[in-house]
């Protein structure tokens, strides 16, 4: 059949696959609502291959960058899983100490696009982590669905313990100048804003997409935030103007960007939630906000 087009897939389809991702229907009743929609040459298997992520044809930088030095470290997480797996990459011709980042994954381990953002990261000048919260299990498993399921049966308390571990993990390495910020996607999202409560020398957090922190912890608050949101994404935004209350009425320093007519994981370039112009728009944003808060 021709090649299905994002601009003829109803909005309930894509707010079905959300539903998916975030476990709130499993995979029998997923394919049995999707068959609603499967009409004319459409059919269910088609619709699942189209809303699945495509890690071959979109990685935007190469494992192998030659401008980057990309390896996998381990790090101690005494209070989380133990020792965690991350992704550290920087520059290859950095001779000064740089800014830091921790680039957290979404609700399914460290999966290629997330490994992908972590060497943009470096490449706009910064040293980068990204860690596999998966790693106690055995690590990503290699598809999203079994990392999902994965991701679900970690302890989440133990699962915070390890990105505040590899905060001060990169907060102490010898290339990291001490300022240290996080980006995070979805579940980073909300971990994102978790570390701007629970880590009062957080340089900047910027959540994409992530669920906000109760009102009351909000004085807690040092980092500067910049905020990621998708106008269609009525879970995430259903939140919003809360948060944004507390953190005005707290005094603290924040931007709030909302992204019209596009949705949640629209920062994901492997999956049709993908908008090309709010994600580069949100990525320069955010790379701007950490060049004034890491240096």
């Amino acid at each position: 059949m021709s090649q299905i087009n994002k601009d003829d897939i109803k909005q309930e389809v894509f707010d079905l696959y959300d539903d998916y991702a975030h476990n709130r229907l499993d995979r029998r009743a997923f394919v049995q609502k999707l068959s609603l929609y499967a009409v004319g040459g459409l059919t269910v298997p088609a619709l699942m291959s189209f809303l699945m992520p495509d890690y071959k044809g979109n990685m935007q930088t190469k494992a192998d960058d030659p401008r980057l030095k990309s390896e996998y470290i381990n790090y101690p997480s005494p209070k989380g899983g133990g020792t965690i797996k991350g992704l550290l990459s920087k520059p290859i011709d950095t001779k000064k100490k740089l800014g830091g980042i921790i680039v957290v994954h979404e609700n399914r381990g460290l999966n290629p696009y997330i490994e992908d953002v972590g060497r943009r990261a470096a490449l706009a000048g910064f040293i980068s982590l990204a860690p596999d919260a998966l790693t106690p299990l055995g690590g990503y498993p290699g598809n999203d669905d079994a990392g999902r399921e994965m991701q679900s049966k970690r302890d989440k308390g133990e699962m915070e313990e390890d990105f505040i571990a590899a905060y001060n993990y990169l907060k102490a390495h010898k290339d990291c100048n001490g300022k240290v910020g996080v980006v995070g996607f979805c579940f980073g999202g909300g971990i994102a804003n978790m570390m701007a409560v629970r880590l009062p020398d957080l340089a900047a957090a910027v959540p994409f997409y992530g669920s906000q922190p109760a009102a009351a912890d909000v004085p807690k608050i040092n980092a500067p935030l910049m905020m990621h949101n998708a106008s269609l994404d009525t879970r995430i935004m259903a939140g919003a103007p809360a948060y944004e209350a507390a953190l005005k009425e707290n005094g603290k320093k924040y931007q709030a960007f909302v992204y019209e007519n596009v949705n949640h994981g629209f920062h994901n370039d492997t999956t049709p939630r993908y908008d090309k112009a709010a994600a580069e728009l949100a990525w320069k944003r955010t790379i701007d906000f950490f060049a004034e808060n890491l240096k």
